[in-house]
């Protein structure tokens, strides 16, 4: 009788041994490793998943070719992971196409339901969840007013945007208000690939403009330091959606913490593993904000930034 009772005892014992030394397998496709995915591992240790211990992350990198993006994603699915973290719409979109059934956890997709991605914000529905990074309604014209109290002294912003990205134009569009009301007059510039960048500089000058603000996209994250170069050529102040832009050598960055957001989503991938359901899980939204100056390119571009925006600053490289 002690040996059955010990058995049954045993029993549950051994499975919560087995649950605890788990080893979980999920995947990502984004652009190119950086200090963002190191905020997303650090939110996984700080949940108790220590890569290459008790969780596995195969990493597919697409550097900016969108024509690689099923390939990745089929591999991915292949190895039948728990789930997906994706970052962008294009590699989200890729791995929505390849599973119906892999949760899928995106971060850095401004419009999840304009895209298709999801059916509502607040209960996505299917296998698709994650974090919504740019915010709309208003949000552009809150750059604008950072851009025209850097440098007070512009009237006309060439706007860089990527024509192949479905949010720019619906993001501009939100944009003109804004700039009517700070007396900004805005001219539409296209790069459809990184060879026409240089062009794109090349037709804001000659559009008389003061300044530039460049549109969040893989294209202008990878070719960052690029664009800073063409625009410190072009003498145009710069402002973009995140933080590694300036640190290229951009002038100015105003929008949600990637470190933050990463993080949040490493809570996100956490309770899917535990169980819950991406359709019933409703994605999150920023909630911290960061204003970024390089005082390095304000001073190479001979201009004085304010005082009071220098306060204002959540980070300033000299």
């Amino acid at each position: 009788m002690v040996m059955i009772a010990g058995t049954f005892l045993a029993g549950p014992l051994v499975a919560e041994a087995q649950q605890a030394g788990k080893v979980w397998r999920i995947g990502v496709l984004s652009t190119a490793d950086g200090p963002e995915w190191e905020a997303f591992r650090q939110g996984l240790r700080t949940l108790g998943y220590i890569e290459g211990r008790n969780i596995l992350i195969d990493y597919r990198w697409h550097a900016g070719k969108f024509n690689d993006l099923p390939a990745l994603a089929a591999e991915l699915v292949d190895l039948k992971v728990a789930l997906v973290v994706t970052a962008g719409p294009q590699p989200t979109r890729a791995v929505k196409a390849a599973t119906a059934t892999i949760p899928i956890v995106f971060v850095s997709v401004g419009d999840p339901v304009r895209l298709g991605l999801v059916k509502r914000l607040a209960q996505p529905g299917g296998n698709v969840t994650g974090f919504q990074t740019l915010v709309l309604g208003g949000f552009g014209g809150k750059q604008l007013e950072l851009l025209k109290a850097a440098v007070p002294s512009i009237t006309r912003v060439a706007v860089l945007i990527i024509p192949s990205n479905p949010l720019h134009r619906p993001y501009l569009q939100e944009t003109v208000p804004a700039a009517d009301a700070l007396k900004l007059k805005l001219q539409i510039v296209e790069a459809h690939s990184a060879d026409e960048l240089e062009r794109a500089f090349e037709t804001a000058v000659g559009g008389r403009a003061d300044a530039m603000h460049v549109y969040g996209d893989s294209i202008t994250f990878l070719h960052r330091k690029h664009i800073a170069d063409l625009a410190l050529k072009s003498r145009l102040p710069t402002i973009f959606l995140f933080k590694p832009n300036v640190e290229a050598g951009g002038l100015l960055s105003y929008g949600p913490s990637e470190p933050d957001m990463y993080g949040r989503a490493a809570r996100i991938v956490d309770k899917i593993l535990k169980g819950a359901k991406p359709g019933d899980l409703p994605v999150e939204q920023p909630t911290q904000f960061e204003l970024i100056i390089n005082l390095k390119t304000a001073k190479a571009l001979g201009l004085t930034i304010p005082s009071a925006l220098l306060a204002r600053a959540d980070e300033i490289f000299q």
